[in-house]
Protein backbone atom coordinates (compact mmCIF):
# COMPACT_ATOMS: atom_id res chain seq x y z
CA UNK A 1 0.00 0.00 0.00
CA UNK A 2 1.43 3.38 -1.02
CA UNK A 3 2.11 6.09 1.53
CA UNK A 4 -0.44 8.94 1.66
CA UNK A 5 0.61 12.11 -0.16
CA UNK A 6 1.44 15.12 2.03
CA UNK A 7 -0.37 17.78 0.00
CA UNK A 8 1.19 20.62 2.01
CA UNK A 9 4.63 19.76 0.59
CA UNK A 10 5.89 21.28 -2.66
CA UNK A 11 4.85 19.04 -5.56
CA UNK A 12 5.69 19.08 -9.25
CA UNK A 13 2.66 19.98 -11.37
CA UNK A 14 1.68 20.58 -14.99
CA UNK A 15 -0.91 22.99 -16.37
CA UNK A 16 -2.10 23.32 -19.94
CA UNK A 17 -3.33 26.35 -21.86
CA UNK A 18 -5.32 24.84 -24.71
CA UNK A 19 -5.85 27.58 -27.29
CA UNK A 20 -7.90 27.66 -30.47
CA UNK A 21 -8.15 30.25 -33.22
CA UNK A 22 -11.51 31.97 -33.68
CA UNK A 23 -12.59 34.68 -36.15
CA UNK A 24 -12.28 37.34 -33.44
CA UNK A 25 -8.94 36.06 -32.15
CA UNK A 26 -7.55 33.24 -30.00
CA UNK A 27 -9.61 31.58 -27.29
CA UNK A 28 -8.38 29.65 -24.24
CA UNK A 29 -10.13 26.81 -22.40
CA UNK A 30 -10.82 27.53 -18.71
CA UNK A 31 -12.94 26.16 -15.89
CA UNK A 32 -13.83 27.13 -12.33
CA UNK A 33 -12.63 25.35 -9.21
CA UNK A 34 -15.21 24.48 -6.57
CA UNK A 35 -15.98 26.81 -3.68
CA UNK A 36 -14.87 24.14 -1.19
CA UNK A 37 -11.50 23.47 -2.88
CA UNK A 38 -8.48 23.83 -0.58
CA UNK A 39 -6.46 25.47 -3.36
CA UNK A 40 -7.76 28.49 -5.30
CA UNK A 41 -11.48 28.03 -4.49
CA UNK A 42 -13.99 29.60 -6.90
CA UNK A 43 -11.19 30.73 -9.20
CA UNK A 44 -11.06 30.23 -12.96
CA UNK A 45 -8.00 28.22 -13.94
CA UNK A 46 -6.51 26.15 -16.74
CA UNK A 47 -6.69 22.35 -16.54
CA UNK A 48 -3.79 21.00 -14.51
CA UNK A 49 -2.59 19.25 -11.39
CA UNK A 50 0.20 17.38 -9.63
CA UNK A 51 2.43 14.86 -11.38
CA UNK A 52 1.54 11.26 -10.53
CA UNK A 53 4.28 8.64 -10.01
CA UNK A 54 3.03 6.71 -13.04
CA UNK A 55 3.39 9.67 -15.38
CA UNK A 56 7.12 9.01 -15.71
CA UNK A 57 6.54 5.68 -17.47
CA UNK A 58 3.64 6.62 -19.76
CA UNK A 59 4.62 6.04 -23.42
CA UNK A 60 4.60 9.26 -25.44
CA UNK A 61 3.68 9.02 -29.12
CA UNK A 62 5.72 12.14 -29.87
CA UNK A 63 8.45 13.65 -27.70
CA UNK A 64 8.71 17.17 -26.37
CA UNK A 65 10.66 19.60 -28.54
CA UNK A 66 14.33 19.51 -27.59
CA UNK A 67 14.37 23.12 -26.39
CA UNK A 68 11.32 22.61 -24.18
CA UNK A 69 12.80 19.48 -22.68
CA UNK A 70 16.08 21.23 -21.92
CA UNK A 71 14.37 24.17 -20.19
CA UNK A 72 12.10 21.85 -18.20
CA UNK A 73 15.19 20.03 -16.95
CA UNK A 74 16.77 23.16 -15.47
CA UNK A 75 16.58 23.37 -11.65
CA UNK A 76 14.67 20.07 -11.65
CA UNK A 77 15.26 16.44 -10.80
CA UNK A 78 16.54 14.27 -13.66
CA UNK A 79 14.00 12.69 -15.97
CA UNK A 80 11.13 14.94 -14.97
CA UNK A 81 10.41 16.54 -18.38
CA UNK A 82 8.55 13.55 -19.85
CA UNK A 83 6.52 13.05 -16.68
CA UNK A 84 5.45 16.71 -16.76
CA UNK A 85 4.33 16.39 -20.38
CA UNK A 86 2.35 13.23 -19.59
CA UNK A 87 0.78 14.92 -16.56
CA UNK A 88 -0.35 17.89 -18.67
CA UNK A 89 -2.07 15.59 -21.19
CA UNK A 90 -3.58 13.46 -18.42
CA UNK A 91 -4.97 16.44 -16.51
CA UNK A 92 -6.53 17.82 -19.69
CA UNK A 93 -8.16 14.43 -20.29
CA UNK A 94 -9.43 14.05 -16.72
CA UNK A 95 -10.69 17.59 -16.20
CA UNK A 96 -12.13 18.33 -19.65
CA UNK A 97 -12.57 14.96 -21.39
CA UNK A 98 -10.42 16.20 -24.30
CA UNK A 99 -7.75 13.89 -25.69
CA UNK A 100 -4.44 15.38 -26.84
CA UNK A 101 -3.17 12.29 -28.58
CA UNK A 102 -2.38 10.46 -31.80
CA UNK A 103 -3.19 6.88 -32.87
CA UNK A 104 -0.86 4.31 -31.35
CA UNK A 105 -0.74 1.04 -29.44
CA UNK A 106 0.19 0.89 -25.77
CA UNK A 107 3.15 -1.47 -25.19
CA UNK A 108 1.43 -2.97 -22.14
CA UNK A 109 -1.50 -2.43 -19.83
CA UNK A 110 -2.39 1.25 -19.48
CA UNK A 111 -2.60 2.73 -15.97
CA UNK A 112 -6.18 3.34 -14.73
CA UNK A 113 -5.99 7.08 -15.48
CA UNK A 114 -5.12 6.30 -19.10
CA UNK A 115 -7.68 3.61 -19.84
CA UNK A 116 -9.71 5.98 -22.01
CA UNK A 117 -6.66 6.67 -24.17
CA UNK A 118 -5.84 2.99 -24.57
CA UNK A 119 -9.42 2.02 -25.39
CA UNK A 120 -9.49 4.71 -28.07
CA UNK A 121 -6.21 3.43 -29.53
CA UNK A 122 -4.44 6.70 -28.72
CA UNK A 123 -1.12 7.70 -27.16
CA UNK A 124 -0.38 11.09 -25.53
CA UNK A 125 1.04 13.72 -27.88
CA UNK A 126 3.84 15.50 -26.00
CA UNK A 127 5.03 17.08 -29.24
CA UNK A 128 1.92 19.28 -29.18
CA UNK A 129 3.13 21.03 -26.00
CA UNK A 130 5.23 24.18 -25.70
CA UNK A 131 6.67 25.00 -22.28
CA UNK A 132 5.90 28.70 -21.65
CA UNK A 133 5.98 29.44 -17.89
CA UNK A 134 7.03 28.11 -14.49
CA UNK A 135 5.94 29.27 -11.04
CA UNK A 136 6.38 27.96 -7.50
CA UNK A 137 3.60 28.65 -5.00
CA UNK A 138 4.87 30.86 -2.13
CA UNK A 139 5.38 29.31 1.33
CA UNK A 140 2.49 29.22 3.78
CA UNK A 141 -0.22 28.14 1.33
CA UNK A 142 -2.36 25.01 2.01
CA UNK A 143 -1.15 23.53 -1.29
CA UNK A 144 2.20 24.26 -2.91
CA UNK A 145 3.15 23.40 -6.48
CA UNK A 146 6.16 23.78 -8.72
CA UNK A 147 3.95 24.31 -11.75
CA UNK A 148 5.00 24.23 -15.38
CA UNK A 149 2.60 25.78 -17.87
CA UNK A 150 2.28 24.38 -21.39
CA UNK A 151 0.68 25.93 -24.48
CA UNK A 152 -1.10 23.63 -26.95
CA UNK A 153 -3.11 24.14 -30.12
CA UNK A 154 -6.66 22.77 -29.88
CA UNK A 155 -6.26 21.58 -33.47
CA UNK A 156 -4.13 18.75 -32.05
CA UNK A 157 -7.03 17.43 -29.96
CA UNK A 158 -8.65 14.23 -31.23
CA UNK A 159 -12.39 14.86 -31.54
CA UNK A 160 -14.78 17.68 -30.78
CA UNK A 161 -13.14 20.41 -28.66
CA UNK A 162 -16.53 21.53 -27.34
CA UNK A 163 -17.53 18.09 -26.01
CA UNK A 164 -16.80 18.02 -22.27
CA UNK A 165 -19.14 15.10 -21.53
CA UNK A 166 -16.28 12.85 -20.36
CA UNK A 167 -14.86 15.40 -17.90
CA UNK A 168 -14.65 14.73 -14.18
CA UNK A 169 -16.33 17.21 -11.82
CA UNK A 170 -13.16 18.98 -10.61
CA UNK A 171 -13.76 21.99 -12.86
CA UNK A 172 -17.17 23.51 -13.57
CA UNK A 173 -18.24 26.05 -16.19
CA UNK A 174 -15.76 24.72 -18.73
CA UNK A 175 -15.83 27.02 -21.71
CA UNK A 176 -13.78 28.69 -24.38
CA UNK A 177 -13.10 32.33 -23.55
CA UNK A 178 -11.49 34.96 -25.75
CA UNK A 179 -7.87 35.40 -24.71
CA UNK A 180 -8.39 39.17 -24.74
CA UNK A 181 -11.28 38.85 -22.26
CA UNK A 182 -10.04 36.03 -20.00
CA UNK A 183 -8.40 38.39 -17.51
CA UNK A 184 -11.86 39.76 -16.60
CA UNK A 185 -12.71 36.47 -14.89
CA UNK A 186 -12.09 35.74 -11.21
CA UNK A 187 -8.49 34.56 -11.59
CA UNK A 188 -5.55 33.73 -9.35
CA UNK A 189 -2.76 36.28 -9.69
CA UNK A 190 -0.39 33.84 -11.37
CA UNK A 191 -3.04 32.93 -13.95
CA UNK A 192 -3.32 36.59 -14.91
CA UNK A 193 0.44 36.77 -15.34
CA UNK A 194 0.56 33.64 -17.49
CA UNK A 195 -2.30 34.88 -19.69
CA UNK A 196 -0.44 38.13 -20.31
CA UNK A 197 2.75 36.26 -21.16
CA UNK A 198 0.99 33.92 -23.59
CA UNK A 199 -0.92 36.79 -25.24
CA UNK A 200 2.39 38.57 -25.85
CA UNK A 201 4.01 35.36 -27.10
CA UNK A 202 1.23 34.72 -29.61
CA UNK A 203 1.32 38.34 -30.76
CA UNK A 204 5.06 38.07 -31.45
CA UNK A 205 4.91 34.71 -33.22
CA UNK A 206 3.06 33.19 -36.11
CA UNK A 207 -0.17 32.28 -34.34
CA UNK A 208 -0.01 29.06 -32.34
CA UNK A 209 3.26 28.12 -34.05
CA UNK A 210 4.97 30.68 -31.80
CA UNK A 211 8.01 29.47 -29.89
CA UNK A 212 9.96 31.08 -27.09
CA UNK A 213 13.70 31.06 -26.55
CA UNK A 214 13.42 31.63 -22.79
CA UNK A 215 10.74 30.87 -20.21
CA UNK A 216 9.79 33.07 -17.21
CA UNK A 217 10.24 31.43 -13.80
CA UNK A 218 8.75 32.87 -10.60
CA UNK A 219 10.76 31.06 -7.95
CA UNK A 220 9.07 31.19 -4.53
CA UNK A 221 10.77 28.07 -3.21
CA UNK A 222 11.74 29.95 -0.03
CA UNK A 223 10.97 33.24 1.71
CA UNK A 224 12.97 35.26 -0.84
CA UNK A 225 11.17 35.44 -4.20
CA UNK A 226 13.15 35.73 -7.39
CA UNK A 227 12.35 36.05 -11.07
CA UNK A 228 14.64 34.42 -13.63
CA UNK A 229 14.37 33.11 -17.17
CA UNK A 230 15.09 29.52 -18.09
Amino acid sequence: MSEPVDKSQLRDAATILLVRQAPAGPQVLMGMRGAAAAFMPSKYVFPGGAVDPGDAVVPLATPLAQGCSARLSQHARPGLAGALAAAAVRELWEETGLMLGVPGRWPGAAPPDWQGFAEAGMLPDAGALTFVFRAITPPGRPRRFDARFFLADAARVAGDVTDFSRACDELSHLHWVALAEARRLNLPFITEVVLAEVAALLARGEGLAARTETVPFFDNSNEVSRFIRL
